[in-house]
Formats: structure tokens, C-alpha cells, sequence
């Protein structure tokens, strides 16, 4: 470390250049902690989205599936290729779903939601009754890609394998 009596003195010049470069260092720290704090905060909301939506399904009831989605939602079960239109349709699927696996159980993975597009990962798990009518106890991973609007899901797609399921109630053959 230099002396005191050999530091030498900026000129206005290097000051204000050195004003500058403190500045424009404190604009990019407050830039970045807003930018981490609101994906923390949109990621909680997120999550507290799907968790909840995933509550109302693993209620067993299609009223409360239901009211998570806008009244025009588009929801697809890509793997049955069932394609629902409006909230009506929803309901009737789900309702059929929940009589086909009475004890079914959604479980969230992981999931993200950034300006009304998400994605989620999930773990669907019950005992067919009614899909294929053997009784048996299935657990399968999943994907949805969806869009919000208005705090709500309007369009849904749900990706799994269905092979999966129909493996390990006894419909096809294990690997």
C-alpha cells in the first residue's frame, strides 16, 4: 500500500470518469437484483399456481378442476388425443378421468411460468378402474406446456407415455 503522501490526486476528469463507472456499476446491481427478485417472485407464483391447481385435481372434484382454467381453455390430452373446448368439455373430462382413477394423485416436479407461458413436470399415479378396467396401480411422469391469462390456465397440453400406463396395469406386455 502506497504511503498517504505518495497518492496522487486525480484531475476532474478522472474523477468524473470514475463517478461514471460507480454509476453505471450501481444501475447494473439494482438491474440484476430486480431482475433475480422478480423471477423469484414469478416463479412462486407460479408454482403456488400449478400446486394449487394440482390440489383441486387430486380433490376428486371437477368444479374445482375447473375453475382454474378461463372459460375458453383448450385442453389437450395428447396422449388419448382428447381435445377439450371450453370449460364445459374440461369438466366432463375430468369428471370421467377422476370416475376411471378414483384415487388418482398429481404430483408437481418442477415447473416454470414466465409472461404467461409455462411448462411443468409432474408425476400422475393411481389405480385404473375405468381406463382399462383392471384394477391395478399405475404412476407415470408428464409434461404440460400451457398459457395463462388473467391468473388462469387457457390452454393445456399434457405429454406422457401412455405405453407406460398400459404396461403396468397388464394391457400390453412388459418390456
Amino acid at each position: 500500500m502506497l504511503p498517504f503522501s505518495k497518492l496522487r490526486r486525480k484531475s476532474p476528469y478522472e474523477r468524473k470518469a470514475d463517478m461514471k463507472s460507480r454509476l453505471a456499476l450501481i444501475v447494473i446491481i439494482v438491474l440484476v437484483s430486480t431482475t433475480v427478485i422478480a423471477q423469484e417472485k414469478g416463479k412462486a407464483a407460479g408454482s403456488g399456481f400449478l400446486q394449487q391447481a394440482f390440489a383441486a385435481w387430486n380433490s376428486h372434484d371437477p368444479d374445482k378442476v375447473v375453475s382454474y382454467y378461463t372459460e375458453d381453455v383448450v385442453y389437450e390430452d395428447v396422449a388419448y388425443g382428447a381435445v377439450n373446448h371450453g370449460r364445459a368439455e374440461l369438466r366432463k373430462f375430468a369428471a370421467g378421468f377422476i370416475e376411471a382413477v378414483p384415487d388418482l394423485k398429481l404430483e408437481v416436479v418442477s415447473s416454470s411460468i414466465h409472461n404467461g407461458h409455462g411448462a411443468a413436470e409432474w408425476v400422475l399415479s393411481g389405480t385404473d378402474k375405468g381406463l382399462y378396467k383392471t384394477g391395478k396401480k399405475f404412476s407415470v411422469r408428464g409434461a404440460s406446456v400451457f398459457e395463462m391469462r388473467g391468473g388462469k390456465c387457457s390452454s393445456n397440453k399434457d405429454f406422457y407415455d401412455l405405453a407406460t400406463i398400459m404396461r403396468q396395469v397388464g394391457v400390453l406386455p412388459p418390456e
